[in-house]
């Protein structure tokens, strides 16, 4: 069997990715998607379905719209943040929305400034902030932020 660069296999969904803004760090995984990866959660898939077939905090609602998504975060501390820069002793996350508005990938913020997403069911990536946006998952909606934890 061949080795297929990732990167060259997504470039159609993903037209900003390339070699120099982003590398693949971790291979293809089911168990969770971009929405839980942005808060480190590796063991769900976080959605708001309404047939409650993914995980979704129980006191918001089970809605795709970018409210519902900043509640849920804000459950975990995050809150509305000015941009997307470092900033010391904060943890970052964006949420990505189409041209409708509806949320389609998040990202989580790494300590070098650069960004780490889930590519839903396939490879999570380091990229920068830029390389997502697209087609596929639109543009950066907004950022939050939270206090960094240990």
């Amino acid at each position: 069997m061949t080795f297929q660069d990732p990167l060259v296999v997504l470039s159609p969904h993903f037209p900003q990715l390339t070699a120099a803004n982003s590398r693949p760090t971790i291979p293809y995984d089911e168990g969770y998607n971009c929405i839980a990866w942005a808060v480190e959660d590796t063991d769900r898939w976080w959605w708001p379905d309404p047939q409650r077939q993914q995980f979704w905090p129980a006191r918001v609602p089970r809605q795709v719209t970018l409210a519902a998504f900043v509640q849920a975060y804000g459950l975990l501390g995050y809150a509305r943040c000015a941009y997307a820069s470092i900033e010391a002793a904060k943890q970052k996350i964006t949420i990505y929305t189409s041209g409708h508005g509806k949320p389609t990938h998040a990202a989580r913020q790494l300590r070098d400034g650069w960004w780490a997403s889930k590519l839903g069911e396939q490879i999570d990536i380091e990229h920068e902030l830029s390389a997502r946006a697209g087609p596929e998952y639109g543009t950066v909606a907004i950022v939050l932020s939270r206090a960094m934890r240990p």
